[in-house]
């Protein structure tokens, strides 16, 4: 056991399902304080959040480290082929809830800093720790928070390294250099409910919509960028009638979603969309819904210090992306500080027996030290 896994097993035998932190912060917390990291605690409704910074001894960037110590449910336990809270290696993986998404990054970025501290006590710039426990809920009382807190100090992100699974077949074969946009639509269109058998008398809102449902599956909404795809819509529910098969509904309720580049914007995305409502003569409410704006880091110097970390360490040439869901680096990339994610191999994230090769958490913690030193090692 070295001590990147041992922390990572400690940190897994936490139930520390959103928004609970079950004490994960505590144990990181003692560790950055004893190589000489200034924590601040900072919890907003039921989630706990730190910020924690350890100045260099002359200028330089900020370079911090981000993640969650919270994870989803495990689902039924009884399905797993070992308890999801007692972490174990087997046939050179560790298994356990968190295991890849992200306790296992957690724990790599404390000890990779340990190790670059002791090797550059003197180091440039400063290293800083933004952790919440609110990356896999709402997200509403999380990192957004301690950005608001810290823009309201003054306080600015350079670099930032957000931890979360993104390397595809192996460790650092795919970093993110940028999201989409996430836009969500609660769409309700109204009809008059009525006798299926008189039709005349009634307002079926699913025929209704049905015209509008087809232009908005099938408009094209921009073409994408060298970085991003095209924008893409999904309705993911739909729900309307009562349940019998005589009577026309009243009403039918969509929930959608945009997943953006940035050759388009949520308020372009709204305003094509009521107009291809309007133009059906719908009575509809429509509740728009933001939760990111895309970001792209398209170069620069962390960028740059990344990609050669993870030649040096694994011999791999890696790819930028920007597919995928969304992530707290959402609410941190806007501030204007570059945001890379860097993290494991994302197979079994979310997943029943979801597990990290083992041997990955150590080139990991090794890949952030060689970051770390590229940025901030002592000229």
């Amino acid at each position: 056991m070295t001590p990147t896994l041992e922390l990572a097993c400690d940190l897994i035998r936490r139930r520390s399902i959103t928004p609970e932190d079950a004490g994960c912060m505590d144990l990181m917390i003692q560790r950055l304080k004893n190589i000489g990291f200034q924590t601040i605690r900072l919890r907003h409704g039921d989630t706990d959040n730190f910020w924690a910074v350890r100045n260099g001894q002359s200028a330089g960037p900020l370079l911090a480290f981000a993640g969650h110590t919270d994870v989803v449910p495990t689902g039924p336990e009884e399905h797993w082929c070992s308890p999801p809270f007692e972490p174990q290696i087997r046939d050179g993986f560790l298994y356990g809830r968190g295991a890849a998404d992200m306790k296992g990054s957690l724990a790599a970025m404390v000890v990779a800093c340990e190790a670059f501290v002791t090797e550059h006590p003197q180091h440039c710039g400063r290293i800083a720790f933004l952790v919440t426990s609110d990356e896999e809920g709402p997200a509403i009382d999380g990192t957004v928070k301690v950005i608001e807190w810290l823009q309201e100090r003054g306080e600015q992100i350079d670099c930032c390294i957000v931890g979360e699974p993104s390397s595809s077949e192996h460790l650092g074969d795919v970093i993110k250099n940028g999201r989409r946009g996430s836009l969500g639509l609660a769409l309700k269109v109204l009809g008059v409910q009525g006798h299926v058998a008189y039709p005349h008398l009634a307002k079926n809102p699913i025929h209704a919509l049905a015209p509008a449902l087809t232009e908005l599956t099938t408009e094209k909404w921009d073409q994408g960028n060298q970085f991003f795809p095209a924008t893409t819509f999904q309705v993911s529910n739909i729900n309307g009638g009562t349940g019998v098969s005589n009577v026309i509904p009243a009403e039918v309720d969509l929930l959608c979603n945009w997943r953006f580049s940035t050759e388009s914007s949520a308020e372009e995305l709204e305003l094509r969309t009521r107009r291809i409502l309007d133009r059906y003569n719908l009575r509809y409410e429509a509740d728009f819904n933001l939760s990111g704006t895309p970001f792209l880091t398209a170069g620069g110097p962390l960028v740059q210090a990344v990609q050669e970390a993870i030649l040096t360490v694994t011999g791999i040439v890696t790819k930028l992306s920007t597919a995928g869901g969304t992530s707290d680096g959402r609410f941190i990339a806007p501030t204007g500080a570059q945001v890379v994610e860097l993290g494991p191999v994302n197979a079994t994230i979310h997943q029943i027996d979801e597990c990290v090769k083992a041997q990955h958490l150590d080139q990991l913690k090794d890949i952030y030290r060689e970051i770390l030193r590229q940025l901030l090692a002592s000229r």
